[in-house]
């Protein structure tokens, strides 16, 4: 069984083979940002920067289903590894139902303040009117979109990355071919401008979405609809009991970045435009601290419900150090290629000033923001949601918008770039810090290992 894999095979080779595929299912799938942003792109900078206010918005929803996908695979792997099958279909079961109410109540409270909301991220009017053609079909169809992660989770709580990856990468290959048709038109189908973005990932979602839940339901056997109240009742506190903080946790990201974009239109249009192709390209980039963010959770789940300590410390250490290097060696790549990208997806030479700036400063400290990101994943495998709350708030409100605002207001745009980059450098450290410290709590980790340790041990 993969989940016996995760609790005897060695531990690199096994991290490394729930990972690869997931990368790939990455790769493809981050494609729908890039592939969407370009396809923007060409309709002008306005549309690419009422294009890059929807960023976080769509990823608030997004974040709540990664947090409860969290939960999900959290409780579900756990639940795995002390061999109880039944009650691991019984949590996964109620947990999919419990983040769809969720998801779609939040994303029609949205709706509802559109107007509002983008407002107080520095929208004007014209900008309002082409968020409006794009958030309106993409929130009424979110579930689409966004149930497959939380299907996803289920499947590699169970050990197996290999099925989320291939549905990952139908899903962005569809999306891919449907772009240029809805954006821009075709035969009988007239061109949607931007709107057409949202159209064609819904449509490419529908198929992924019916992948998903086919497999859980007929090939992992994990839904169950007989389930009574105090079954229901039991299952949902102890997926939300990490998913409600893991999701407030992952929410502090796009809520943030939102103030940030306020900060980011204070500069103009171009900014705005600018910044939202350096976030996607940023995305993109950090593909592979991605995909070890979502294949380590359930191998520390399972190998932790099972009481094998080491075994989560040597995996946690393992995917920092390769991070580390990893995200080196991508800097180097981005030296060379940043004036090439920003002349792909910017006629503007502001905009692509801007651009350039952005993937020459914000990737030196990738290592340590993936630091950071592997420890909320690990945070939580844990079943430490507060910890990882803690780590997000520093993150966030007390370095990132702090430094975002100080930069700007001392140095512009350039400014603020710099010091995003500065705070998540910190970040880095300090989540090191507190892994260090939860792991001495349960008996796994050496208190005299640093990062510089880690940073160059083998």
């Amino acid at each position: 069984m993969k989940s016996n894999k995760l609790l005897t095979a060695p531990v690199n080779s096994t991290i490394k083979d729930m990972t690869v595929p997931m990368m790939y299912g990455l790769i493809l799938m981050m494609s729908f940002n890039i592939v969407d942003t370009f396809y923007v792109s060409m309709l002008g900078t306005e549309s690419l920067a009422a294009f890059s206010f929807t960023f976080p918005v769509t990823f608030t929803l997004v974040s709540l289903a990664i947090g409860m996908g969290i939960g999900v695979s959290a409780v579900v792997a756990r639940t795995l590894g002390q061999k109880n099958h039944e009650l691991a279909r019984q949590h996964a079961s109620v947990a999919i139902v419990v983040s769809a109410i969720l998801i779609y109540g939040l994303a029609m409270l949205i709706y509802a303040f559109l107007a509002q909301i983008f407002g107080a991220m520095g929208a004007n009017s014209e900008n309002l009117t082409y968020i409006a053609y794009y958030m309106t079909p993409w929130l009424f169809g979110c579930l689409v979109i966004i149930m497959p992660m939380i299907g996803n989770s289920v499947m590699r709580a169970s050990g197996d990355t290999k099925t989320p990856a291939k549905v990952m990468g139908i899903g962005a290959i569809i999306n891919a071919a449907l772009d240029p048709i809805f954006i821009f038109g075709f035969g009988p189908i007239e061109a949607m401008g931007i709107k057409g973005a949202a159209v064609a990932s819904i449509i490419a979602s529908v198929i992924s979405c019916s992948i998903v839940y086919y497999r859980l339901i007929f090939s992992f056997k994990m839904l169950g609809w007989s389930y009574d109240m105090t079954q229901v009742m039991d299952s949902t506190k102890k997926v939300m009991a990490i998913g409600l903080p893991a999701a407030a946790s992952n929410m502090m990201t796009p809520i943030s970045s939102s103030i940030i974009t306020a900060i980011v239109a204070t500069y103009g249009t171009e900014a705005v435009a600018a910044f939202g192709v350096g976030t996607r390209i940023e995305s993109f980039v950090v593909i592979v601290v991605l995909a070890l963010s979502m294949s380590l959770p359930p191998f520390i789940s399972q190998n932790f419900g099972a009481g094998q300590i080491e075994r989560v410390k040597q995996g946690y250490m393992s995917s920092i150090k390769f991070v580390m290097l990893w995200q080196g060696g991508i800097y180097l790549i981005l030296v060379v290629a940043a004036t090439y990208i920003a002349e792909l997806f910017a006629d503007d030479p502001r905009v692509a000033e801007i651009i350039v700036l952005y993937l020459l400063t914000t990737p030196i400290v990738h290592g340590l923001a993936g630091v950071t990101i592997l420890t909320n994943s690990t945070l939580n495998a844990l079943h430490k949601p507060m910890a990882s709350i803690m780590l997000n708030v520093i993150r966030l409100f007390v370095l990132a918008i702090p430094a975002a605002y100080l930069g700007g207001y001392w140095g512009d745009i350039h400014g603020l770039i710099i010091g995003v980059t500065v705070a998540a450098g910190l970040t880095g450290l300090v989540a090191f810090s507190i892994i260090r410290y939860q792991f001495s709590k349960i008996g796994g980790y050496d208190t005299n290992e640093s990062l510089s340790d880690v940073a160059v041990s083998k």
